[in-house]
């Protein structure tokens, strides 16, 4: 095995607070131990059309605060195809990178698994999503930062509902995971979560009405986990046709969530994964992903943070009804 010498750091997917303070990470621990860096910009997309320079201390300097990500980010169609993974392998070695740090999500992370697996390729996997969805890593970067931004806008709007005795409705992203709704809800005191891991038809919708919302308690929120099919407006809509003496409303979230400065959290949890990353390859471990678990740096091989579900705490669930009596 040709000893690495080169080490590219791209950031792929949906951004996430925190992937700044990987990329610092990376970078730093990499030249420190002896390594070249090479920073990719937008994603698979930029490995492809060779949108890659060299990165020293001063390219990361004072981004450790900032959200989103300097390398910018993409969802790539491209990189998807044989033929798109073929040019992405051929810009490598026409820059000489031997080794590659991604720092994404689900898809991100499958995409350096087909890479992997297609060509003779160490690839690390550094868990970036706000969804907190991947296998093996007990939060990922950029989960805490959204928490607390929900919690921040839930707090604001039940000012209005309490103010205008109205039901919300707060639609929060997750995909297809229920974290940052249940545990949202927890947070901010609201009412119920309506979330993937615990289903709700119309007589647990039902129920829920008669026993949240009695007379001497006519304002409530509900956090519901982004769903294509049953998302926000899809439940308000249910209680305006069924519970029709109740003001109701909706407020999608959406993208606020994923900007702003990361919290302390989710900068160590970047600063220890990428510098985990450095370390793996030092190791010679190849295809895995960097976690902390149990306040520990464990690495999951990259089929398994993908393919394996979260658990998901159903305590959680009793917790929150237990609470919104």
């Amino acid at each position: 095995m040709a000893k690495i010498k080169t080490i590219g750091i791209l950031t792929s997917g949906g951004d996430a607070p925190g992937m700044n303070a990987a990329i610092r990470a990376v970078t730093r621990a990499g030249i420190c131990n002896g390594y070249q860096i090479k920073g990719i910009y937008r994603g698979y997309d930029g490995l492809i059309n060779g949108e890659i320079k060299p990165f020293t201390t001063e390219n990361v300097s004072g981004i450790i605060m900032q959200g989103g990500t300097i390398l910018k980010s993409a969802r790539s169609k491209d990189f998807v195809t044989e033929e798109g993974r073929a040019k992405a392998f051929d810009t490598l070695q026409r820059e000489e990178i031997d080794a590659l740090v991604i720092v994404g999500g689900n898809g991100s992370l499958t995409g350096a698994m087909k890479f992997a697996c297609q060509y003779d390729i160490c690839c690390i996997g550094l868990p970036g999503t706000i969804d907190n969805d991947l296998y093996g890593t007990d939060t990922t970067i950029g989960y805490d930062t959204t928490l607390n931004t929900i919690v921040e806008c839930v707090d604001r709007i039940r000012d209005t509902a309490q103010s205008h005795e109205r039901i919300f409705f707060v639609e929060v992203m997750g995909r297809d995971a229920g974290f940052l709704a249940q545990n949202a809800a927890i947070a901010s005191g609201a009412e119920a979560a309506i979330i993937p891991e615990d289903s709700t038809d119309v007589d647990q919708l039902a129920q829920f009405m008669e026993r949240g919302i009695r007379k001497s308690k006519r304002s409530c929120i509900v956090i519901v986990s982004e769903s294509p099919k049953c998302g926000a407006i899809y439940y308000a809509d249910r209680v305006k046709k069924e519970f029709p003496g109740y003001d109701v409303r909706v407020s999608i979230l959406g993208h606020l969530q994923r900007g702003g400065r990361p919290s302390a959290h989710d900068r160590i949890l970047a600063s220890r994964t990428g510098a985990g990353a450095i370390e793996a390859i030092m190791q010679g471990q190849r295809n895995v992903m960097v976690g902390i678990r149990n306040n520990e740096v464990v690495y999951v091989p990259l089929s398994e943070a993908i393919r394996s579900d979260k658990p998901f705490d159903r305590k959680l669930i009793k917790v929150l009804d237990e609470l919104s009596i």
